[in-house]
């Protein structure tokens, strides 16, 4: 009979941790019955649909604005076909960011473990979503939409030095806000049958890779030194501002025949946007909150970015 050691047995504000092997077992068990091949799953050759949304007009940046209301219908649903790809882009960035990520945090770990194991099959799960997104563009007709150089050149070094903890936190950033959107998005009749097929294809493994990034982030805030906990809290709401700053690049305003400026302004002075991406990212600060990343200059720059009331 193995005896669990008072070191093995972490433990932080919402209980004791699940061993780290038994949580990837179970991880990799889900991906082997719920896991899917977009190209084959997806209907890529069926043609776009007419009347219908490429995104729900309520999760559109512009939604309920002066400008929306001035808007016809037809330019309504070429600003959720924009806006929808803007997200994928952002979507493709973000999930490249994610790979080197956790190639870097099991380099050194055992090859055989099932938590290396599952971490490859993230990876690869990741590979098909970036491919999935970028045909879903594609089938849009919009363009791609990268986010600003500043910004994709700072990932560089975000790639580089991100600890354990900051890299395990910025995942879930990126991931949780848009899994509340595609959960909203899968279901709706009213919008686009592919874009509706590539939202529940990614809800369904990304709900896997949440478990895991959740779990590894509980076990390094109580594992990791002091040092690490602060930098993770300072970056982490640093991620959250250029996170809110690039989840809607300011082209696509241009692109539907708007003021940049106006538009990007009246964005800024929406309750109905500024609501609707604290919901989205509400589990997730709840979450930061109750295991400590919320704590000091990080709760500041949550606040800042507009994610946070």
């Amino acid at each position: 009979m193995t005896t669990m050691t008072e070191r093995d047995a972490l433990r932080d504000a919402l209980g004791l941790l699940r061993d780290r092997e038994q949580v990837a077992e179970r991880l990799l068990e889900s991906s082997a019955k719920h896991s899917f091949d977009p190209d084959k799953e997806l209907d890529w050759d069926a043609p776009v649909e007419d009347g219908k949304w490429f995104w729900p007009p309520e999760l559109l940046s512009l939604y309920d604005t002066p400008l929306w209301r001035k808007m016809s219908e037809e330019q309504r649903m070429d600003l959720a076909r924009h806006e929808a790809a803007s997200l994928a882009s952002l979507g493709i960035w973000f999930e490249i960011i994610l790979m080197q990520l956790l190639v870097r945090h099991i380099y050194d770990k055992s090859l055989t473990s099932n938590h290396v194991r599952y971490a490859l099959t993230e990876i690869a799960d990741e590979c098909r979503h970036s491919m999935m997104f970028a045909r879903m563009i594609k089938k849009g007709g919009a363009p791609t939409y990268r986010v600003p150089r500043v910004y994709h050149n700072l990932a560089r070094v975000l790639k580089t030095v991100s600890t354990t903890p900051g890299s395990f936190a910025a995942t879930l950033l990126g991931e949780e806000i848009l899994d509340w959107m595609q959960r909203l998005t899968f279901p709706d009749e009213r919008v686009q049958t592919i874009v509706r097929g590539v939202t529940r294809i990614h809800v369904v493994e990304e709900a896997r890779h949440v478990r895991y990034a959740r779990e590894e982030l509980r076990r390094q805030m109580v594992s990791a030194p002091r040092w690490e906990r602060e930098l993770t809290r300072i970056s982490c709401g640093e991620a959250a501002r250029v996170f809110a700053t690039c989840f809607v690049n300011p082209q696509v305003y241009e692109n539907v025949g708007l003021d940049r400026r106006e538009a990007v302004a009246q964005v800024k002075a929406s309750g109905h946007r500024r609501e609707v991406m604290q919901s989205g990212a509400g589990r997730l600060t709840e979450f930061l909150d109750d295991i400590g990343v919320m704590n000091g200059v990080s709760r500041r720059l949550w606040k800042s970015s507009g994610l946070l009331a």
